[in-house]
C-alpha cells in the first residue's frame, strides 16, 4: 500500500516538472513565428521587403507598367478601328430601313405622359373644371409642342422646307410641321381641350432611321380588319384627290372593348387622320420633327375608365399588342 502511494506521488512530481518545459517551448514557437513574420516584412540583413530586394521590386514594377500600357494601347486601337465603322453623328451601321436590323416595325407614342411618380402608367386622369389638376396635362403638351412653334433652342430651321406628295425634301432637308395646323380644341390657346371636357391626345410614330412606309395605293388594298369608319374616310379623301389614294400612314382610334366604344364618344383628328409619307424616312437630319396627329375626344363619358387603342395603318406595319408595335394603348378617365 505504501509503495502505491509513493508511485503516485512520484508521477505527480514528474508531471509538475514537465509542464514548465512545455510552456517554455510554446512561448519559443510563438516568438519564432513573430520573428519570421517581421523578417518577411523587412529583412535587415538582405535588405528585402516582402521577400524582394529593391531592384527586384523595380523590375517587376517596370514589367507590369509596360504590360498594362500595351494592354491599354491594344484596347484603344481596337476601339478606334471599331468606331471607323460607325457614323456616330448621323446614321448608325445597322438600321431598320435597310433590312439588317431586328427592328422592322415602328411603334407609336402619345402625349401627354402621366406624372413622374406614375411614369409606367398609361392613364390620363383629370378632374374636369379643376384648373390645378389639369395643369400637369396642359403643361406637358405645351412643352412637347414647343419645337413645332419654333421657340425651342434645340431645333434649327435652316434645313426646313414645305413638302407635299409632289415636292419631296431634298438631301439635308426636312419637311415642315407647324403647331398652327392643329384644329379644334387641340391647341395651346384652348388648353388642349382639358378645360372644355374634350381632351386631346397627340400621337406620333417613333423614329426609325431609313424606314420607309409602304402605303396603300388603292382602296381595294385596305385590310379587312381596318375600321369601317377609316375605310370610309380614305374613300372620301380618294374621291377628293381625283381617284388617287393619298400617300398616308393612316391612323384610327377606338375603344378597346365594346363597352369602351360606347363610352368614348365622337373622335376627330387634325391636321390629318394619319402621317403623310413624305415625312419619311427619318435620317437624323438636323431640324427634323416627326409629324403628329391630334386626336380630340369630343364627349367622353365622365367617371368611367375608358380603354383606348390607336393603330397606324400601312402595308409594312404589323400590329402586336404584347409588344406594342404599330399601335398605342392608353386609358382616359374624366372625373
Amino acid at each position: 500500500m505504501e509503495g502505491a502511494v509513493i508511485s503516485i506521488a512520484s508521477a505527480a512530481v514528474a508531471v509538475e516538472q514537465q509542464q514548465p518545459g512545455k510552456m517554455v517551448e510554446s512561448e519559443l514557437m510563438k516568438a519564432n513565428r513573430d520573428e519570421s513574420f517581421k523578417t518577411f516584412l523587412w529583412n535587415s540583413e538582405t535588405k528585402q521587403f516582402l521577400g524582394r530586394t529593391g531592384s527586384s521590386w523595380l523590375k517587376i514594377g517596370v514589367f507590369y507598367l509596360i504590360f498594362y500600357a500595351c494592354l491599354a494601347g491594344f484596347f484603344a486601337i481596337m476601339m478606334a478601328i471599331f468606331y471607323q465603322t460607325l457614323d456616330v453623328n448621323h446614321l448608325p451601321k445597322y438600321t431598320p430601313g435597310r433590312g439588317d436590323s431586328i427592328l422592322k416595325n415602328p411603334a407609336m407614342g402619345f402625349r401627354p405622359l402621366p406624372r413622374a411618380e406614375n411614369v409606367e402608367s398609361t392613364l390620363v386622369w383629370y378632374k374636369n373644371g379643376d384648373s390645378a389638376d389639369i395643369q400637369h396635362w396642359v403643361e406637358s403638351l405645351n412643352e412637347f409642342i414647343k419645337p413645332y412653334e419654333g421657340t425651342s433652342d434645340m431645333i434649327s430651321g435652316q434645313h426646313v422646307t414645305d413638302c407635299s406628295e409632289d415636292k419631296l425634301p431634298g438631301d439635308g432637308e426636312v419637311c415642315r410641321f407647324q403647331d398652327t395646323w392643329l384644329k379644334g380644341k387641340c391647341q395651346k390657346a384652348e388648353s388642349w381641350g382639358y378645360n372644355r371636357e374634350s381632351p386631346c391626345i397627340l400621337l406620333k410614330l417613333n423614329k426609325m432611321i431609313d424606314w420607309v412606309p409602304d402605303v396603300y395605293t388603292s382602296v381595294e388594298e385596305l385590310p379587312a380588319d381596318m375600321p369601317q369608319s377609316l375605310k370610309d374616310h380614305i374613300q372620301e379623301r380618294t374621291d377628293e384627290n381625283q381617284g388617287k389614294v393619298p400617300k398616308m400612314i393612316w391612323v384610327s382610334c377606338k375603344g378597346e372593348n365594346p363597352a369602351d366604344e360606347e363610352y368614348v364618344g365622337p373622335i376627330s383628328y387634325s391636321p390629318w387622320q394619319g402621317f403623310p409619307s413624305y415625312y419619311f424616312p427619318y435620317r437624323h437630319t438636323p431640324g427634323y420633327l416627326p409629324p403628329i396627329v391630334a386626336v380630340q375626344f369630343e364627349q367622353p363619358q365622365s367617371n368611367v375608365l375608358i380603354n383606348i387603342e390607336c393603330k397606324a395603318w400601312a402595308k409594312n406595319i404589323g400590329h402586336d399588342r404584347s409588344n406594342r408595335l404599330g399601335l398605342v394603348h392608353f386609358e382616359l378617365l374624366k372625373d
